[in-house]
């Protein structure tokens, strides 16, 4: 196999040893190419010897270089060949319950591994191939993010409507005796995969020592699951006899490991009224991007700006400003702000809860919050000079909603400028202040 070479960047390693764009790369330092993983991995030697195709002729190309350094090839796509889409039909699949008329790059579901070695994307492993297997075994790819949901192989084929998916369980174990560092998720569904079944799930992943995180986190329902399985949602007494587990198996293995494993998401403990943990209960907060620990951090990243880093900085001129959050961080947001209002007296800032009315449902996380409910729920309300965002609400390019609406649409809309805030404590608070 070979990848097609776009263009060469100029004075570049490859453009100094005369590789010509539109040509084909087959192998680096006599390891075939497949996709971005072989390229980036095998680009690091000093001493590189290429075999590139042009003009239905291969040539060898000897280049040296600094350890690490790029060598300046540019492909069409960032991973060098097709994204992998899903093969499951899962019961709790958020994709499926997308409202429809949305764009069409919303609808496309990954399972991609190499998404996973290089931004944390979960897998389920039902749509790996053993060449993917065998090159993270050897290259000793790490860590792999898995979408787990029950190490029960007849539940799980259930549950992801795929015959192979339990099957797929075997890779994982693979994996993990390899000595793959390993981080799981596990998506529960009331009546499925929690109590007895979250047990075995959590004896079965903590019991693998490469495993050094389980993220569960409740399953989200919109209002548009017209035509799937029948779910609900967890209340508090349910989310309650989850976090007793969670908890139970999280004492273990500090016991047996010297660190936590094993985390509920900060929405559990919304939805069972619990107080959410210290930032150390959470050790190196490996599974933020599930929401696991993110409560705890950005508080504590606030509090230290507020009482440390800006303890000293006066207003000298009164500020009036609105905070927009999802309801379930609304009495986070509204304690950091009532905090920072009663030390500067001339900050004047009302935090606002928007209610997820676009995809309606169980659905009160700030990043699902869309243009078009901001707009509707802020329209002729006084927001002062800035109207402050999560930029988790944001698509990764940072210029649009999930409903394809724009900031400056909004901006137009409201009459306020947006100040696009990171999932930071320290910065949310900067921001409070004008800085």
């Amino acid at each position: 196999m070979a990848v097609l070479i776009r263009s060469v960047e100029e004075g570049s390693p490859a453009y100094k040893a005369g590789i010509p764009k539109n040509s084909s790369l087959i192998s680096i330092n006599k390891n075939e190419i497949f996709d971005v993983l072989d390229y980036r991995f095998y680009q690091n030697e000093k001493r590189l010897k290429l075999k590139v195709e042009a003009n239905g002729k291969i040539k060898s190309y000897r280049i040296e270089k600094a350890e690490y350094d790029e060598l300046g090839l540019i492909f069409d796509t960032y991973l060098m060949d097709e994204q992998r889409s899903c093969k499951n039909k899962c019961v709790f699949c958020f994709i499926d319950q997308l409202p429809k008329g949305m764009r069409d790059t919303l609808y496309f579901k990954d399972d991609d591994s190499r998404l996973s070695f290089l931004f944390g994307n979960y897998i389920t492993l039902t749509n790996i191939t053993e060449h993917e297997i065998e090159r993270i075994i050897k290259l000793h790819i790490s860590p792999i993010n898995i979408s787990v949901h029950t190490t029960n192989p007849e539940l799980r084929c259930k549950m992801m409507n795929n015959r192979f998916a339990g099957d797929a369980l075997k890779v994982l174990y693979r994996l993990a005796e390899a000595g793959i560092a390993i981080n799981c998720q596990l998506v529960l569904c009331p009546d499925y995969n929690d109590g007895d079944e979250l047990r075995r799930s959590l004896t079965d992943l903590t019991a693998l020592s490469t495993v050094q995180s389980i993220a569960a986190v409740p399953v989200g329902l919109t209002a548009h699951r017209e035509g799937l399985a029948e779910l609900k949602p967890f209340n508090k007494a349910t989310a309650s006899e989850v976090l007793d587990i969670l908890n139970e198996f999280s004492d273990l293995t500090l016991e047996k490991y010297g660190k936590r494993r094993v985390f509920g998401s900060d929405e559990f403990y919304i939805l069972s009224e619990r107080q959410i943990p210290v930032p150390s209960y959470y050790e190196d907060f490996l599974q933020l991007e599930n929401g696991v620990g993110m409560w705890s951090l950005f508080l504590s990243e606030a509090t230290d700006a507020i009482e440390n880093y800006f303890a000293d900085t006066i207003l000298e001129k009164e500020r009036k400003i609105t905070v927009a959050t999802g309801e379930s961080a609304y009495p986070l947001i509204k304690n950091i702000v009532d905090i920072s209002t009663k030390k500067w007296h001339n900050l004047y800032c009302n935090v606002k809860q928007i209610k997820n009315n676009f995809f309606g449902g169980h659905i009160t996380v700030t990043g699902l919050i869309t243009g078009g409910d901001l707009i509707e729920q802020l329209k002729g309300e006084e927001l002062g000079e800035n109207l402050l965002i999560s930029s988790s609400m944001l698509r990764h390019e940072k210029d649009k909603f999930l409903d394809d609406i724009t900031v400056r649409q909004v901006e137009n809309a409201l009459n306020v400028k947006v100040l696009i805030i990171e999932n930071d404590g320290f910065e949310f608070v900067s921001n409070l202040l004008g800085n």
